[in-house]
């Protein structure tokens, strides 16, 4: 669900999805996602199943709901989303889907392949749609929708793949150095060189 879609949701809606989503977040400490039951759920919300069902197909849903906006949060608190692009948001972008994918390793709650192909769904998802918002008042892209819409899509995988490698890879160096590398690859995706652009860092 988009921020807009969440803020047009009624104010009794809102508030039970957040008592849900509260609940979800203790029950995944003290049980582990495996663990918990729809039932739980329902139970520490404070609602019945049918209304959890409302919301939610399944704890899957949820839980792919709550990675959807743990990384908008630290999206938004960069405010990534109100800005024009600029070398350095690209670059702040690499160490906000760096830190979260690092911090994903660290939380799995469920098996690791299902919980990494979540979070990589989500991330790439949001990377992409930020990444597309940027590219449109780029001059060499600004009238190509078909080449600006393909080089988003290789900027989002070549990120969230770089940002996989950083967070497994023990021999890389720190996220300030790291982020300095790749960003002339990411550059490299949009089109732009870092050295030739007024938008370099």
């Amino acid at each position: 669900m988009s921020p807009i879609e969440a803020e047009k949701l009624d104010p009794r809606v809102k508030r039970t999805r957040q008592m849900i989503e509260d609940a979800f977040d203790a029950l995944v400490l003290e049980k582990g996602f495996q663990g918990l039951s729809v039932q739980d759920l329902a139970e520490r919300a404070g609602i019945n199943r049918a209304t959890f069902y409302a919301h939610f197909p399944d704890k899957f849903a949820l839980l792919d709901h709550n990675i959807e906006i743990a990384f908008r949060k630290e999206v938004d608190s960069r405010m990534l989303n109100a800005c024009q692009f600029k070398m350095e948001n690209l670059r702040t972008l690499v160490v906000v889907v760096c830190e979260f994918v690092d911090s994903s390793h660290n939380h799995c709650v469920m098996s690791e392949q299902q919980y990494k192909s979540l979070v990589e769904a989500q991330v790439r998802s949001q990377i992409y749609g930020l990444i597309s918002h940027w590219v449109e008042t780029l001059p060499n892209l600004m009238d190509k929708p078909d080449v600006r819409a393909r080089a988003a899509i290789a900027a989002s995988w070549a990120l969230y793949g770089l940002a996989e490698e950083w967070s497994r890879n023990k021999r890389m160096p720190p996220l300030d150095e790291f982020a300095n590398q790749v960003l002339p690859i990411l550059a490299a995706n949009l089109g732009l060189a870092v050295e030739n652009t007024e938008f370099s860092i």
